[in-house]
Formats: C-alpha cells, sequence, structure tokens
C-alpha cells in the first residue's frame, strides 16, 4: 500500500503541472510529518522539492519547504541531499523576503538542518548567521525562536562562535530572554549561547550595558529549568573570574545571592559547584582569611548577606541559608551513620548551628 501511495506522490511533484507539483508536496509533508519510514521512501522527492523552491509563486514556495522541512527531521541522509541539491540558496533567499510567511519556514528548515555535525560549517559558509541575528531583531515571535535555536546549534562548530559574535548579538537575545517564560527552551538557548559569548570581552560589556541584560540572566537562574539555571550561573561565573573588580558590582545589584543560594542546594552537580565559586567571588574579600572565620561556604554568604541592601532580599537569602545549613548537616549525619564502628555524634544541633551562623 505505502509503494502506491509514493509512487503516486512521487508522480505528482515530477509533473509538468504546478498544481499537481503542490498536491504532491503537501501529501509528502503530511506523510513525513510523523513518520520516518515515509522519509526515507521520499528520499527520491528532495530533488524536485528543491528545485520548486525556485518557483515564483508564494503557494509552491511554501509547500515545498514544508515538505523538506519535514523530510529533513532526524533524517541525516536528507540532510545532506537537501543541501546537496542546492537549497541553500533560495532558503537563505526567502531570509530576506519582506513576506514574514516565508522568513518563519526558511527560519525553521535551517534549524532542522543545523541538527546536523556534519551541516553546520556548510550553513556557516552560506552567511546564514548575520540573517539569522537580523530575524531575532525584526522577525516574527515564532521566527525569533526558531533562530536562537538555529544559532545555537550552530555555534557548537568550531569557528561559528566567533562569526555570531561578529554580529553583535547579544542585545537581540536579551530582548528575547526578557520576552520569554524563564523555563522555557528558548530561554535554555538564549542562555547557552550568552554563556558561550561571555568568553569575549566584547560580550560582556555589552551585557552589562544592556537595561535589564544581568537581570535576565538571574532570572533564569532563579526560576529556569535546570539546564538553564547552569547556563545562567555559568554566564556569570565567567564574568566575575574575567575582571572581578569590574563585574562584580553589576552582579551582586540584581539580587543574585538568594539564587545561588537555592541552586547550591537544588542545581545540577555542574550548577552546584559553580554558584559556590560564584558566591566565593561574590564575597567582599576572596583572598582575606581569618583564623576565626574559616572559609566555609556559610561564613562567605553570611558576609554576602550583610551586604545586601533591602529587608526583603536580606530575609530570603538568611531563609536560604537555613536550608543550605540543614541540607549540609542532613549530609554529613548520613555520612557519619554509614561508617562502621562510629557512633553518631548526639550534641550535632543543627538549628543551633544556623542560629549561630546567622547571627554572625
Amino acid at each position: 500500500m505505502s509503494c502506491s501511495v509514493v509512487e503516486k506522490t512521487l508522480y505528482l511533484i515530477l509533473s509538468q503541472d504546478p498544481i499537481l507539483k503542490v498536491v504532491g508536496a503537501r501529501d509528502i509533508r503530511r506523510l513525513t510529518k510523523s513518520s520516518l519510514r515515509y522519509r526515507r521512501l521520499f528520499s527520491d522527492a528532495v530533488k524536485p522539492l528543491v528545485d520548486m523552491l525556485r518557483s515564483t509563486s508564494f503557494e509552491t514556495n511554501e509547500a515545498a519547504l514544508l515538505a523538506l522541512l519535514n523530510l529533513s527531521v532526524k533524517d541525516e541522509g536528507n540532510k545532506k541531499s537537501i543541501i546537496d541539491a542546492g537549497a541553500l540558496e533560495p532558503i537563505v533567499g526567502f531570509l530576506q523576503s519582506n513576506n514574514p510567511t516565508l522568513q518563519e519556514h526558511a527560519t525553521a528548515s535551517l534549524l532542522t538542518l543545523s541538527a546536523s555535525s556534519v551541516t553546520k560549517p556548510t550553513l556557516a559558509s552560506f552567511g546564514v548567521i548575520p540573517l539569522l541575528v537580523n530575524i531575532l531583531r525584526l522577525g516574527t515571535p515564532q521566527a525569533k525562536v526558531d533562530a536562537i535555536m538555529t544559532l545555537y546549534n550552530l555555534s557548537t562548530s568550531q569557528g561559528n562562535l566567533t562569526l555570531i559574535l561578529q554580529t553583535e548579538p547579544i542585545p537581540s537575545i536579551v530582548s528575547l530572554l526578557k520576552s520569554c517564560k524563564k523555563s522555557s527552551k528558548t530561554a535554555e538557548k538564549c542562555t547557552a549561547l550568552i554563556e558561550s559569548l561571555m568568553s569575549y570581552e566584547a560580550s560582556r560589556e555589552v551585557l552589562t550595558s544592556e537595561e535589564g541584560g544581568i537581570l535576565a540572566i538571574v532570572e533564569v537562574l532563579e526560576i529556569g529549568s535546570l539546564q538553564s539555571r547552569e547556563h545562567a550561573v555559568g554566564a556569570l561565573l565567567i564574568m566575575c573570574q574575567s575582571d572581578r573588580c569590574k563585574y562584580r558590582e553589576p552582579i551582586l545589584r540584581e539580587g543574585v545571592i538568594p539564587g545561588l543560594l537555592e541552586l547550591t542546594v537544588k542545581g545540577t552537580d555542574k550548577a552546584k559547584e559553580k554558584s559556590q565559586t560564584l558566591l566565593r567571588l561574590l564575597r567582599d574579600s576572596p583572598y582575606q582569611r581569618s583564623q576565626f572565620r574559616p572559609d566555609t561556604l556559610e561564613n562567605i554568604v553570611s558576609n554576602l548577606i550583610s551586604q545586601i541592601d533591602g529587608k526583603e532580599q536580606g530575609g530570603k537569602a538568611q531563609g536560604l541559608l537555613a536550608e543550605v545549613m540543614q541540607v549540609s548537616m542532613d549530609q554529613s549525619l548520613r555520612l557519619l551513620q554509614q561508617r562502621p564502628m562510629v557512633r553518631a555524634p548526639v550534641d550535632l544541633s543543627v538549628s543551633g548551628g544556623i542560629s549561630t551562623i546567622s547571627s554572625t
């Protein structure tokens, strides 16, 4: 049955009738939407579909773009065939189109194509990076989401991050990050890309000067997904490690301490480690140690809390510090109880430890 459907559909897109071509392309889109098998069976449709992209008809362009988009999902062979058939030239043209629908479809097509390590260098060589950043600035909401996903995919290929940096993307990424839900996949890709770009001083300076730039990162650090929070704390840590004197105050000013404290308890392993390192860098003096105040996380945080302006933020930080200490004490007790021939101490008071630290 499937063979006859494939043969009939291929016949349609190979016909000379533009209307039949569109019908065939739409059938391919429908059949390949959720079927890996049909994507393989329709691999011979790639070349005629790419030829349809060169039509002057919007209807033909749209039908072909959407069919090719579905054919390329999770199919490396079709991705390569689409590029080899010359699809990138018309797709790049659609990125610059005044038609927002074609822009959206072209951006979505590049997103699926950029999911392959083999295609990333080719896409960059076609000059898609500055066009994608332009979509970030001026595109429709959906096109912006697909653009940031595509830019993130491309950034993982050697050399592409430098090309992205040259387009001065930080303001557009921050703008998208401000407008999207902080727990979304969009926020995750925004913060991941920002974390990578923080390796460059130019990007660090732009983020700091951008109104609400650091605050947007702090908000993700507080309420984002686990992966987003890891990227957010990573971005702030790179900034502080690069020039503590320059970036410490702008980071502290946005109320980062409560979020960092929570990450030391509830973050991924990497986020916990990065949070503790950043807390050490953010305290008043990361180099001086007192023999009476050892360099422990609770003492570092107590020092930071004393510098916080505002009762609400300080109170939240105190409460989270208590939670950090509770978890730390629980972990210590579990470790002691697991050791053979060691009696569990009877004089360890969690509440006493917290009140002593809090009053420091």
